[in-house]
């Protein structure tokens, strides 16, 4: 864990040499104040020695005001350097989340993530910055000053080093139980996000059914769990903090009894060393603190590095070859060929031996009951999921041997739940091409029968659509979606027809912007409405994963069967 952590140090280098530089030069320069202060005690006064007395003064503004610039750097560039690795890491795990399939966000929840992503690494930053840094000034200030009591007095020295080795045992000791206790803190955390973020997401939900007082019975649940867990933690750090403040606190004890015993037997102890050893027990117990401090922190961040950790090991299900290739031009003949799929840790089969030709320049329609499998076809084509048999081809190349990106380039889609970002018209449509023109931006939307509707807002495209695009109806941000996949243009489409749920005119523009879309390109269309079943050039019926029936409209009705059934329940 410690070398991969050291890893983000290499790109800043310098920035941490510098700040290390300045932590052992400031705390090596506030060794020396000590020192001074015992000459003057013990040469400088009792000589009468106005101008050492003068000069030793100055040499100690001198110390301060150095300490005080290499604090300065320290302070400024230390945190700097933190929040510069902070900004590496957290790149690193956005682009490494984007990489993860569909299998794994099928399984986690965002406010874990989110939860990893900001809580987390703010506080690796926080290590990265004092923790390299405090042990540093720490171990100078203990080291310089031990050399300089045993150079003042070898037997008062021995005596002061007795405790250093009891306190920090007994940090290194309870460490592992703080550890422990930090990272079930921040699982209590991201518990909590997980909740907000589902409730207020499902706001809307919450208020219809009138379920807030649910919702908050729920959200008090993670709220309790976050609370013990706290509580366990402070009673974990009680138990720390209290024996190293008795260690802390007895140091000085130690100091003045051993000087006392040291005097009474007749040791050469001048007044200026008692002071100097004194002052150095000060200088001593601020290191001591630091480690302290260190050992906490160290163990939060510790535990908030094996998170960030968890998720950077879990390596993509789904990832191209090393030969992987594209290939020009796509015309869009799609083929299955025996396809069978189940979802990562389900056993049921979702699609079992699917085969199916789709020509190019064609649209077919795959219809069927709820839960016949027909989504899960149509996110095989782009690689969201991997079958465990059989092949898809596009112009006869196996998708498996295809760059995901060219692939999904020349795919549009437009999904039954659309998204849209919570940001402007604009900006959501021009998400199929960001270097559209104007020009194309108004053609796409003209295309998609949004542009009226548009340029009656008062901001126009610019207008903002809030989070999910809840500030517009489901035609309308369907409609948004469709532009965006004119704007793209890809050869082929992939339409999941859910306009069961919209009013008449809505669904008339949308499947006129459908009819358009689908010229000279293939389409995939789930079907939910007769209007398009009859459009089809061919259709294909599902049951249960599989594919029972296939041909036209009329063809299916003439023979009567499931598919005729369908049709008769007047599920289309």
């Amino acid at each position: 864990m410690l070398k991969r952590f050291i890893k983000y140090y290499k790109p800043h280098r310098w920035l941490f040499c510098l700040t290390m530089a300045a932590a052992v030069a400031g705390a090596g320069l506030t060794v020396l104040i000590p020192a001074i202060t015992r000459r003057l005690l013990d040469e400088c006064i009792p000589n009468n020695d106005l101008m050492g007395i003068i000069q030793n003064l100055i040499w100690m503004l001198m110390l301060i005001v150095i300490t005080t610039v290499m604090s300065y750097i320290r302070v400024k560039w230390g945190h700097i350097l933190g929040v510069r690795m902070e900004f590496d890491m957290r790149a690193e795990f956005f682009g490494h989340i984007q990489k993860l399939s569909f299998n794994y966000f099928d399984n986690v929840k965002t406010g874990h993530l989110m939860s990893r992503i900001a809580s987390d690494l703010n506080q690796i930053a926080e290590v990265a910055h004092h923790a390299p840094e405090d042990l540093m000034i720490s171990l100078t200030l203990l080291v310089g000053a031990f050399i300089a009591m045993f150079s003042f007095n070898a037997p008062l020295a021995a005596i002061a080093i007795l405790p250093i080795p009891f306190m920090i045992g007994w940090g290194v000791f309870y460490g592992g139980s703080m550890r422990k206790g930090f990272r079930n803190v921040r699982k209590r955390i991201a518990d909590i996000n997980s909740r907000v973020e589902n409730s207020v997401q499902g706001i809307r939900e919450v208020k219809s059914y009138a379920n807030e007082e649910e919702e908050i019975d729920k959200f008090e649940v993670v709220n309790i769990s976050f609370r013990s867990a706290k509580e366990k933690m402070y009673g974990i750090m009680a138990i720390f903090f209290s024996v190293m403040s008795f260690l802390i606190e007895s140091y000085f004890f130690v100091v003045i009894a051993g000087g006392v015993i040291l005097i009474h037997f007749g040791n050469e102890v001048t007044s200026g060393d008692l002071l100097a050893f004194i002052l150095y027990v000060y200088f001593i117990l601020n290191p001591i603190r630091r480690l302290v401090n260190f050992a906490e922190q160290f163990q939060q961040g510790a535990a908030c590095f094996e998170r960030f950790t968890e998720v950077m090991d879990i390596e993509p299900d789904i990832v191209d070859k090393k030969d992987a290739h594209i290939f020009e031009p796509v015309k869009g003949e799609i083929i299955f060929d025996h396809v069978s799929f189940k979802y990562a840790q389900s056993h049921e089969t979702v699609l079992e031996d699917i085969s199916l030709q789709i020509p190019s320049h064609k649209t077919i329609a795959i219809v069927g009951e709820s839960g016949a499998g027909k989504s899960t076809v149509v996110s095989l084509i782009p690689r969201f999921y991997e079958p465990q048999q059989g092949t898809i081809r596009i112009d006869g190349h196996d998708i498996m041997d295809l760059k995901q990106k060219f692939l999904r380039e020349n795919i549009g889609i437009v999904q039954q739940n659309v998204f849209l970002f919570d940001s402007t018209i604009r900006d959501n449509i021009m998400y199929g091409n960001p270097d559209a023109s104007e020009e194309q931006l108004i053609d796409a939307a003209q295309k998609a029968n949004i542009y009226d509707y548009i340029q009656s807002l008062p901001e126009g495209f610019d207008t903002l659509v809030g989070e999910r695009g809840v500030k517009l109806s489901g035609g309308q941000k369907q409609r948004i979606s469709i532009a965006r996949v004119f704007l793209k243009n890809p050869p082929v489409f992939i339409f999941d027809e859910a306009t069961s749920s919209l009013d008449t005119e809505s669904e008339l523009l949308i499947q006129q912007s459908l009819e358009l879309l689908s010229q000279n390109r293939t389409t995939v269309i789930i079907a939910h409405r007769l209007s398009t079943i009859k459009n089809a050039d061919y259709l294909y019926v599902m049951n249960q994963g599989r594919i029972v029936e296939h041909g036209t409209h009329t063809q299916l009705l003439e023979k009567k069967d499931y598919y005729h059934k369908l049709y008769t329940m007047n599920l289309f």
